[in-house]
């Protein structure tokens, strides 16, 4: 049937030049005679493909030297664990609630020390950001922590928090690359690449070198410490190579494109394009309090839940896939990262249209 418009929240749609071009590879990869997936770790080939990765990252977000670049495993869930183990000093830190990610990192850390929820959003199903310009952080906290954009409900911080001088730590798994950042403003950003950047399987950590020590909590097992992976270049055990390999070619695709302020416009034209529909819609509305959209992740509903099915199922028919939201939240959603093309949000915005016409 031909490629569809995939608006899935993660595992997501991919540039179709990268894979294209890890098709033409699949079998033998610039003539090593056997496939990345195949190769050692170890090897030649393999240890160009992780470094020239680290370097594009670099240039495309303008990291400083004093940052590490990790490539990881166990998806950002297992750094709800890693971040606590390894920069929980004083065994206090301070969590902003956004959503359920963020939620899940705050229960994961109370494991860990104490930590405290500063500041929630939960009172209306998380569907803004609260204001974090005073915040009560203690004196002890080891770090303060946001999930920078929220995919499932829908809404991203424009302003960073106010961290009276404290680290900060953010999840950015589902607006990773998807405008550029003042990497120099946290201590730890981390992410899943399988929204923004790749496939299901890896996820990258910047770390400021010096929070990465040999302190960590008691019982911290090996793999999960930073260090570890810092002084092994993310070679200590066998990484997830073909992962790191797709990851590097969108990198490579993202530079072509023309970098990250490019990817902000073009991904700002195509949320304005929807959001606009949304606000003159009869039919549709959005979810979230306008100042706070994310541009990544955009949560709509009808009002109707037998007619959000039928939107879905009819979106699905039409070739529109994956719109059905979080079943937390209900109604819809469309994912439109990186790699979705404006064509795919004109369609959907196209379709919208119609189902409107005859639903209303």
């Amino acid at each position: 049937m031909g490629r569809v418009y995939n608006f899935s929240a993660g595992p997501a749609v991919l540039p179709e030049e990268v894979l294209k071009e890890a098709a033409e590879e699949m079998l033998d990869y610039k003539g090593t005679g056997m496939s990345v997936m195949e190769m050692s770790h170890r090897s030649k080939a393999f240890q160009t493909i992780i470094e020239t990765a680290e370097q594009d990252l670099r240039d495309l977000l303008h990291i400083p030297d004093n940052y590490k670049v990790l490539f990881l495993q166990g998806g950002a869930s297992l750094q709800f664990a890693m971040i606590p183990m390894n920069l929980m000093k004083h065994k206090k830190a301070d969590y902003i609630i956004t959503g359920q990610w963020a939620k899940k990192a705050y229960q994961e850390a109370k494991k860990y020390g104490e930590a405290k929820a500063i500041a929630s959003s939960e009172d209306k199903t998380y569907s803004y950001i609260p204001d974090c310009s005073d915040l009560p952080i203690d004196e002890d906290a080891d770090y303060v922590y946001i999930c920078e954009n929220n995919t499932i409900y829908g809404t991203k911080f424009k302003t960073l928090p106010n961290t009276k001088g404290k680290t900060l730590v953010a999840d950015v798994s589902s607006c990773f690359l998807s405008e550029p950042m003042d990497v120099t403003k946290y201590g730890v950003i981390y992410g899943g690449v399988q929204k923004n950047i790749g496939p299901a399987g890896v996820a990258i950590a910047i770390i400021r070198e010096d929070l990465i020590t040999e302190e960590v909590l008691p019982g911290t097992p090996t793999m999960l410490k930073y260090k570890i992976h810092a002084d092994n270049d993310s070679l200590y055990n066998t990484p997830p190579c073909y992962g790191i390999y797709i990851c590097g070619k969108v990198f490579q695709w993202l530079k072509n494109m023309g970098g990250l302020e490019v990817m902000r416009e073009r991904n700002e034209k195509k949320a304005k394009l929807l959001y606009d529909f949304l606000d003159e819609s009869e039919l549709f509305r959005g979810t979230v309090e306008k100042k706070d959209r994310s541009l990544m992740n955009v949560p709509f509903v009808t009002g109707n839940e037998e007619l959000d099915a039928k939107f879905v199922k009819e979106a699905k028919e039409a070739g529109l896939e994956n719109l059905k939201g979080h079943r937390t939240v209900g109604g819809m959603r469309a994912s439109i990262y990186n790699a979705m093309p404006l064509e795919g949000v004109e369609k959907l915005v196209e379709f919208m249209r119609e189902f409107e016409k005859r639903n209303k």
